[in-house]
């Protein structure tokens, strides 16, 4: 019987072949911009105000992330495509870095609290790096964190009575100091990708 790590590796597989599908996914995260009375631009690290639980249990904030580095994605572990294609890549990324990825901080910060406990974003993220932090907290949390990125998102129910959550894709970059640096589209290409990285290592 295939593991869950072969059923989500294999299904991204499958997505990433399907070029109308990954369109989908990136319009979708793209058409309804982040509703904010300021910038569109994610606010600098040090000018942001949350704190949410990684999978480990521990507290963590903006603040813990001055000093290195940081790729930041949201996203929730019953994404069917966009999120584990982008798990995917950032891996690829990791790996293609080599040691100069070790001075990285990354995080993935959930838009779905209701299912993704500690546990379950501990068990996600394994399924790609052991680099990956898995970050989630209570609605109101999820929510704070989110608008200081100016980052969207919506439950979206299904005909099945289930749900799943529309969110804006997209890696953000920021600085060992905090300021944010740019962000790697969905899907982009590792040509622009990985330099992209290596600017905010230096």
């Amino acid at each position: 019987m295939p593991t869950r790590r072969q059923l989500i590796l294999g299904a991204a597989a499958v997505v990433a072949t399907a070029a109308g599908t990954l369109a989908l996914g990136a319009w979708r995260s793209r058409r309804n911009p982040p509703q904010t009375d300021a910038s569109p631009l994610p606010l600098a690290l040090t000018e942001m105000d949350w704190r949410l639980t990684s999978q480990r249990g521990v507290p963590v904030g903006p603040g813990d992330w001055i000093g290195r580095p940081a790729l930041v994605f949201f996203g929730f572990t019953w994404c069917p495509d966009v999120c584990p294609t982008t798990l995917i890549n950032i891996s690829d990324w990791l790996e293609e870095l080599g040691e100069d990825a070790e001075a990285l901080t990354i995080a993935l910060i959930t838009v779905d609290p209701e299912r993704d406990s500690p546990e379950v974003l501990a068990d996600y993220v394994s399924l790609f790096d052991a680099r990956i932090t898995g970050l989630t907290g209570t609605p109101d949390e999820i929510a704070r964190t989110a608008a200081a990125f100016r980052v969207r998102y919506e439950k979206m129910p299904r005909e099945d009575g289930d749900y799943t959550m529309n969110h804006t894709a997209g890696v953000f970059l920021f600085r060992p100091d905090g300021r944010f640096a740019g962000i790697i589209d969905f899907h982009e290409d590792p040509a622009f990708a990985i330099p992209k990285i290596r600017r905010i290592l230096t």
